[in-house]
């Protein structure tokens, strides 16, 4: 870098040489007045001898200033190298401080963690105590509850088993009365009572009807079909609880017992069948009844158990036209015959509706001949009015002409009419001059002419 520095400054002196030497030729040129050739020899020698001189002299300076230089570049040299070796001196002292400090940290470091440690150990020391007096008396607290809860529970249980002694006691008496045909039949009727009393309106079944009319059997509910007719039929429903079989099923059902099974199934089936053909003989009377009866069964159980037997229900229907139902399929069926009171009744107030619309119709025909006689009496009332304002106009002309001062001359109406002779003639002679003109002029303002 050093000699790059001198070779640039020795090209720049003999530049800098030249340009002087240039410029001292132009300049001695420009005060010879006459040119001579002689004398521009002799002026261009001595122009080089300047140049030479100046070259040497630049030369010269230059090596002054390339061993100025390189003194100035051995003084830094030496003054980087002390620099550097200072530097080195002074980050091992940096370092070595660094590492004298990193290790009274570390030192300090491992007491605070070992303090810290030590802390750590006796604060779960004292949480471990603290829990585990806290679960101690937290166990004995829950033991104690449980405790006293298992003795309610007990206190509980031997209630319950009195209660339950009691309802064995009442189950037994229950079975006593429902062995009683009568009885059970009583309270399937009275469950089948409340059932269409929730269902349907009022008045919309009979109790204990007599259907045929040389017949003394009566059906227990016959629900009136919502129709169009004088005297609607009627839906006979009859309930039934053939408690034998069904109770000889459910003990065999819990003995485990198939073929005690099979035969209650059996019984139960074949009572099924003969009350369903019974309901048909006696509560299927067309046109009195509609072509189907309900049997109904005053428990799901028994209802389920009756189902599971395979093809029972599609073959009572089909050839008894009768309907079995329990407890949870009768009020769906009695909401379809209440949605058709329903129906019914909307098609009687539509009805109502059509008769009020073709009576509003006819009276609305009626008004209209009226307002059309209205307007013609009208039109003719109003040209009357005209023909009176006119008749009235034109005698309020005369009497202002009568009126008139004599001296004056009096001008003709706007009729065209000549106006009085005098203006003091009598009244009979003015009417009779009016009286012409109403005449001629058109009807009368009364509207009779």
């Amino acid at each position: 870098m050093s000699d790059m520095s001198a070779s640039a400054a020795v090209w720049i002196g003999m530049f800098c040489a030249v340009a002087s030497c240039v410029m001292s030729f132009i300049i001695l040129r420009r005060m010879s007045q006459q040119p001579d050739p002689q004398a521009e020899g002799d002026v261009l020698a001595r122009l080089c001898i300047m140049m030479e001189r100046e070259t040497a002299a630049r030369v010269a300076e230059n090596e002054v200033q390339r061993a100025r230089m390189a003194e100035i570049e051995r003084a830094l040299s030496t003054r980087l190298d002390q620099r550097h070796q200072e530097m080195t001196e002074t980050f091992n002292r940096i370092a070595r401080m660094m590492g004298r400090d990193l290790s009274e940290m570390r030192v300090t470091q491992a007491e605070s963690l070992r303090e810290m440690a030590e802390e750590g150990r006796r604060q779960s020391d004292e949480l471990r105590a603290a829990v585990n007096e806290r679960l101690h008396q937290a166990v004995e607290k829950q033991m104690q509850t449980s405790f006293q809860r298992v003795l309610e529970q007990i206190g509980a249980m031997q209630k319950a088993m009195g209660e339950v002694s009691a309802m064995t006691a009442q189950v037994g008496d229950l079975k006593r009365l429902f062995s009683n045909v009568k009885t059970r039949g009583g309270w399937g009727e009275a469950q089948l009572r409340t059932i269409l009393d929730d269902v349907l309106p009022e008045g919309a079944y009979d109790t204990n009807r007599r259907l045929r009319d040389d017949s003394r059997e009566v059906v227990e509910f016959a629900v009136r079909m919502p129709v169009r007719a004088t005297v609607p039929p009627v839906l006979a429903i009859d309930s039934k609880f053939p408690t034998e079989a069904y109770e000889r099923l459910l003990q065999a059902v819990e003995d485990c017992n198939p073929d005690a099974e099979r035969a209650a199934r059996r019984a139960l089936e074949t009572t099924l069948r003969i009350e369903a053909r019974k309901i048909a003989t006696k509560y299927i009377v067309p046109p009195v009844t509609v072509e189907f009866a309900v049997l109904y069964l005053p428990t799901d159980g028994l209802y389920a158990e009756v189902a599971r037997i395979p093809g029972l229900l599609d073959e009572i229907g089909r050839a008894y036209r009768v309907i079995v139902m329990g407890p949870g399929l009768m009020p769906a069926m009695l909401r379809t015959i209440h949605l058709g009171y329903v129906t019914l009744a909307l098609e009687k107030r539509t009805d109502d509706i059509a008769r009020l619309l073709g009576a509003t119709r006819q009276e609305m025909l009626r008004m209209d001949g009226v307002l059309e006689k209205l307007a013609r009496n009208a039109s003719a009332m109003s040209s009357s009015i005209d023909e009176a304002r006119r008749r009235t106009s034109l005698v309020s002309r005369k009497l202002r002409d009568l009126d008139m001062d004599p001296q004056h001359p009096v001008p003709a109406g706007d009729d065209g009419t000549a106006p009085a002779a005098h203006p003091g003639m009598a009244n009979g002679a003015r009417q009779a001059d009016m009286m012409p003109t109403w005449a001629d002029d058109g009807p009368h303002p009364d509207g009779h002419g």
